[in-house]
């Protein structure tokens, strides 16, 4: 029988298949358009009734190695304790619960850890206070946390543009197969856009940046298709030169991957993750494998993946 004053809910981390980002705006804003896909790579939070609000951040392990979780915040600065505090005011509530997080997606990496942490906050924490709210109000909620967290309730793939947040679904046929590089050394998403403004500033007349960008139609297709080959042609990342030039280290394991057998290396969001996309399961597990001789930590992933769910805990 499930005990109504624990819940537990998981949400998935993901790759940006493509990342394309435009033109400053005037309040350093950048108009997305992004295509991502959910990887069943999967945050885990735990939720129980409590006197007041406290955050306890823990680890699962994967294969041989687990994620650092040192630099996570347990205080207002926390995805999960944000979200808890915009879901009880907006049903009126006080906000009493005890969240642990279990993390397997990597922190700062950009794969939208705190995202996932936030998106299945608030999914359990609607079953705990029983607020009863559709995954569009969730959703809605969602995208004042941060422009992923609607995405890690959707899960599957789909297109994102404005910040991020406005969704729309996009057909998968069949599953793709990834390596994920993790670094030790998180990379703050700010200073990448700021690296990439500047970047764009300095060339201003020998570069042409739409202010509204779009997501490639091959990249539609070869998803639809189901075709990892035609998709590794595809990706695309505006981030990833600005990310490049400030950790040399990233390109020298891209170059790496791709010469074990990915069939393409891009850095994952903002960085410092990188994800390499493999022909196939057993290619992956190479790839992974050859990773890990190198001393790297190396998790192994496939997608699309479902979103934000309730239910039992990650084994």
């Amino acid at each position: 029988m499930t005990d109504p004053r624990r819940v537990i809910a998981t949400a998935p981390g993901k790759v940006n298949l493509t990342l394309g980002v435009g033109e400053a705006a005037n309040d350093g804003s950048h108009a997305l358009a992004t295509l991502c896909m959910a990887l069943d790579l999967l945050d885990e939070v735990e939720v129980r009734a409590a006197d007041t609000l406290h955050i306890r951040v823990g680890r699962i392990r994967v294969g041989a190695s687990s994620v650092a979780t040192d630099t996570v915040a347990t205080d207002d600065r926390n995805s999960a304790a944000r979200a808890a505090k915009l879901l009880a005011e907006f049903a009126g509530l006080e906000p009493r619960a005890a969240i642990t997080i279990r993390k397997r997606v990597p922190v700062g990496g950009g794969m939208g850890g705190a995202s996932a942490d936030a998106a299945a906050t608030l999914l359990a924490l609607d079953a705990l206070w029983q607020t009863n709210l559709t995954r569009e109000d969730l959703a809605d909620l969602g995208a004042r946390l941060g422009a992923d967290v609607p995405f890690a309730l959707l899960g599957g793939v789909a297109v994102g543009t404005g910040r991020g947040t406005e969704l729309t679904p996009a057909l998968a046929g069949g599953s793709f197969e990834w390596v994920l590089r993790i670094s030790d050394e998180g990379m703050p998403t700010p200073a990448v856009y700021r690296a990439l403004d500047a970047h764009r500033e300095r060339h201003a007349p020998h570069l042409t940046t739409s202010a509204i960008p779009v997501v490639p139609q091959a990249a539609l297709l070869a998803l639809r298709a189901g075709d990892p080959a035609a998709l590794a042609d595809a990706m695309t990342n505006d981030l990833q030169a600005p990310a490049l030039r400030s950790r040399g280290d990233l390109a020298a394991a891209l170059e790496f991957g791709e010469a074990k057998g990915a069939l393409v290396g891009i850095v994952a969001g903002s960085g410092p993750t990188l994800a390499f996309l493999t022909a196939d399961a057993a290619s992956a597990d190479a790839l992974a494998a050859a990773f890990t001789a190198r001393g790297d930590t190396a998790v192994r992933a496939s997608g699309p993946a479902p979103g934000a769910r309730l239910g039992q805990r990650i084994r």
